[in-house]
């Protein structure tokens, strides 16, 4: 695993975290020891530095904005915590989704409020706070890669984005890019899902892994 500055930084502080010298694509893709390995990273890097807010994410897929093949996450710098996970105030109706597999006092569910089809969630079954100090974290990589795997199982090669919610329930937000984003949900907000959560939690409990 290899740590280093983003070539091409969108802000002072951006790195790019390479998960594993196995040259694979995908989250999906790694064992359990080499997502603790990602978990392990994430946290040193975020103490290596003051405090502030520190947003993790990790694109796959052209269409969700990778530029490489090779399974990577990028972790950016922010003062203060940006707007969307710093308006997350109701955690708990977030959790009250269709639960597609709980395990290690994690859950990995489909919210009710999806904003596509196949949106999954992974939290901490009961509230936590730092996701950088959680002994969780491992565990919830390797749930998010568990279902990325059933989600390949119904949607082969699908791209995706994920990204770390640092909040007072933190969580980690898997969203497939199955549907366009236009004027209405890029102008208004307002996300139209063609696939209810409860049917896609129900298609992801029976796909294959």
């Amino acid at each position: 695993m290899r740590v280093f500055p983003n070539l091409y930084p969108a802000f002072e502080r951006h790195e790019v975290v390479v998960h594993t010298p196995r040259h694979v694509a995908s989250l999906a893709d790694l064992s359990a020891p080499e997502t603790a390995l990602v978990a392990d990273a994430w946290q040193a890097r975020a103490r290596a530095y003051p405090p502030g807010y520190v947003h993790a994410f990790v694109n796959e897929g052209a269409a969700a904005g990778a530029s490489r093949e090779h399974t990577h996450s990028q972790l950016v710098w922010l003062g203060v915590a940006p707007p969307v996970p710093g308006s997350e105030q109701r955690l708990d109706e977030l959790l009250s989704g269709e639960v597609v597999l709980e395990r290690e006092g994690l859950l990995l569910l489909c919210p009710h409020a999806s904003r596509g089809p196949y949106e999954m969630l992974v939290a901490p079954a009961e509230q936590e706070g730092s996701a950088f100090e959680s002994a969780l974290l491992s565990a919830a990589l390797d749930l998010a890669a568990e279902g990325i795997r059933r989600l390949r199982d119904l949607e082969p090669a699908v791209p995706l984005n994920l990204w770390l919610h640092d909040v007072s329930w933190w969580h980690l937000e898997l969203l497939p890019r199955l549907n366009v984003l236009a004027g209405l949900e890029l102008g208004a907000g307002v996300f139209v899902n063609t696939l209810p959560p409860e049917e896609a939690a129900t298609r992801l409990r029976g796909a294959a892994v």
